[in-house]
């Protein structure tokens, strides 16, 4: 491993005068970079390192990865970044910026903005919530929505890249125990074999793109009322380019590992919700898995590089800890919930959700929100009449059982939620949720009328997909649905109730 001597550059950067202050200049490090804020501008300097996943060396390779730093990020944190500033030595031996002595070094210049709004910090504080991460979802699957396919390769040769990076990082590393480590690379080969075929399938179809690359929680702020992504990947294409959802992978990781399975569970279901990429959500476990071994053989090069540090050798234990929990075979199930607007489906469905294995938790196919995509509205956007004629939802009822047999079918955990007031659509969905599991759940929601109208009148445009109003559930109520032999539950208990209830019937050997 090399590193160069950056302590006249470090010098420079952190004294007050070199800014103009008469306060001291705040400095932070990761493992990669050191972090100079002076109040009102931020200074990141590439550390002059070269380890298997990133080079450094020189003054040349580090103004490079600057200019490609703030060209990646821009887009994502519009005016965050304000440019490169080249660090050179003069005549005279000093050093200045943007000077025409010769380069010594380079820095990104961007906004100083408050770090209680870091999203890690926000975690840390419990001010992380389901409608922010909603939020991060969505800005997430518009960053992927343009961020550019590329074609370089097959997607199990982009996933074997990366594997054999983190075997590189962890042979650098004497914090675990070999045998573990040869059994956790063994696992990770293992897995891609079995996953091959489907991520050729996703690289050919284009998700294999120029994303993030490093996409966990210290990497997004609010900056006003809106998330913003910044400090991307840009000095190693190998690890930037990959699978949209081996990019979100990481934050789903990142909440994880913090005991946040619920907000895990939320941004992937938010982003599918959007993107419809279905076909790869059995892939996500396996994905934060690889994320889980990355962070902790990165975590474990800090160690290498200074003197030991317990606080950071339990860290990146506990990354190492949970790709192999990660690893270990899950029982997935599949889960359908039907009642009559109001009844508390999706409320229930989204409890529910992130208690099922394997993580991040349950795929969740609501008819609501499967309705908003077919028509390429947002949830919050009402539909006209025509969207809900019969013929439509006829066309809606299918893709949930398309999408039930494709998660399940691949071993994945679905629920699925719609009204389900029909014999025959109750029929259609119990024979496809047993066609994909040896042992289906299927739920009714019972709820006296009051009951329904009250919270079908309480419900705001930004809680819920739905579009149904009082006047639609007076006509789900007029309507016979039938003998309904599913297990019926009692909506006016309280959710934990409701969703211990269908745990403990989830546990049984037949549910």
């Amino acid at each position: 491993m090399f590193t160069e001597d950056q302590s006249a550059t470090v010098a420079f950067l952190a004294d007050p005068e070199t800014h103009g202050l008469d306060r001291p200049v705040r400095t932070m490090e990761t493992h990669i970079s050191r972090i100079f804020l002076t109040g009102g501008r931020v200074y990141k300097l590439k550390r002059a390192v070269k380890l298997p996943y990133v080079d450094f060396s020189t003054p040349e390779i580090r103004l490079n990865a600057c200019e490609r730093e703030v060209e990646f990020n821009s887009p994502g944190a519009p005016g965050l970044y304000c440019g490169v500033r080249r660090i050179t030595r003069e005549p005279d031996g000093t050093l200045v910026f943007d000077g025409t002595g010769t380069l010594v070094d380079a820095v990104v210049e961007m906004v100083e903005f408050a770090q209680e709004q870091l999203f890690d910090r926000m975690a840390d504080r419990g001010e992380l919530d389901a409608p922010l991460m909603a939020d991060v979802a969505e800005m997430i699957a518009d960053y992927h929505g343009r961020a550019p396919a590329v074609h370089t390769g097959s997607g199990s040769a982009n996933v074997a890249g990366v594997l054999a990076i983190n075997e590189a990082g962890f042979a650098t590393s004497h914090l675990f125990e070999p045998s573990a480590v040869a059994r956790l690379n063994a696992t990770f080969r293992a897995g891609l074999a079995q996953h091959a075929d489907l991520l050729d399938r996703r690289e050919a179809a284009g998700h294999v793109r120029r994303c993030h690359g490093d996409l966990h929680l210290r990497n997004i702020c609010r900056i006003g009322d809106r998330p913003c992504l910044f400090d991307c990947i840009e000095f190693n294409d190998q690890i930037a380019i990959c699978d949209t959802l081996y990019d979100l992978a990481f934050l789903l990781m990142d909440l994880w590992h913090r005991g946040m399975p619920d907000l895990a569970n939320r941004v992937a279901n938010r982003y599918l919700d959007r993107t419809g990429d279905d076909d790869g959500f059995v892939l996500l476990t396996y994905f934060m898995a690889m994320r889980s071994a990355v962070r902790a053989h990165v975590t474990a090069t800090q160690i290498e590089e200074g003197s030991p540090n317990a606080a950071l050798a339990a860290e990146a234990k506990s990354y190492f800890a949970l790709a192999e929990s990660l690893l270990s075979p899950a029982h997935s199930r599949a889960i359908v919930i039907g009642g009559l607007s109001g009844s508390g489906k999706s409320t229930i469905a989204d409890h529910l959700a992130p208690e099922l294995s394997p993580p991040p938790g349950a795929r969740i196919i609501e008819s609501d929100r499967l309705r908003k995509r077919h028509f390429g509205a947002t949830p919050e956007t009402p539909l006209p009449p025509e969207a809900y004629r019969p013929e439509v939802s006829v066309v809606i009822y299918h893709q949930m059982i398309e999408r039930l047999l494709l998660i399940a079918g691949a071993g994945g955990s679905v629920i699925v939620d719609a009204v389900y007031d029909r014999p025959e659509t109750r029929a259609a969905i119990a024979e496809a949720a047993r066609a994909a599991s040896l042992a289906p759940l299927l739920v009714w929601l019972d709820a006296d009328p009051e009951r329904l109208r009250d919270r079908v009148r309480a419900r705001t445009r930004e809680s819920t997909a739905s579009d149904a109003d009082t006047a639609i559930l007076d006509r789900q109520l007029d309507h016979d649905p039938g003998t309904i032999d599913w297990l019926r539950i009692d909506a006016a208990q309280p959710i934990a109730e409701i969703v211990e209830e269908l745990k403990n019937r989830l546990r049984a050997p037949k549910a």
